[in-house]
């Protein structure tokens, strides 16, 4: 399985942005989608989760200003980002938990990074 993430830019401060995220392959089925982010010096944090069913989960300090959002029937994945702040200024990973042909189990598939950059 391989993910795809785009949509990555030098934006300013109250601009928008949208990300996405393709994951192709031998895909069976694929349960949550998400993304995280890891800004300079920092450790990886979760942006926001959506997953098949269920109830998509926010960061806090995101709540009200991105939306997470997917396309099944497309394996992808999106992420609207407005209201920026230079403190969003990170790479923006996505994952997907996926079963592929061959396999039994579930694993987890992580996108490249897509860099965000959010000038004041």
């Amino acid at each position: 399985v391989q993910l795809q993430a785009s949509g990555g830019g030098l934006v300013q401060a109250g601009g928008s942005l949208r990300l996405s995220c393709a994951a192709s392959g031998s895909i069976i089925s694929i349960s949550d989608m998400a993304w995280y982010r890891q800004a300079p010096g920092k450790q990886r944090e979760l942006v926001a989760a959506i997953p098949s069913g269920g109830n998509i989960e926010y960061a806090s300090s995101v709540k009200g200003r991105f939306t997470i959002s997917r396309d099944s029937a497309e394996n992808t994945v999106y992420l609207e980002m407005n209201s920026l702040r230079p403190e969003d200024t990170a790479v923006y990973f996505c994952y997907a938990d996926a079963v592929v042909s061959g396999e039994k189990i579930e694993n987890r598939y992580w996108g490249q990074g897509t860099l965000v950059t959010v000038s004041s």
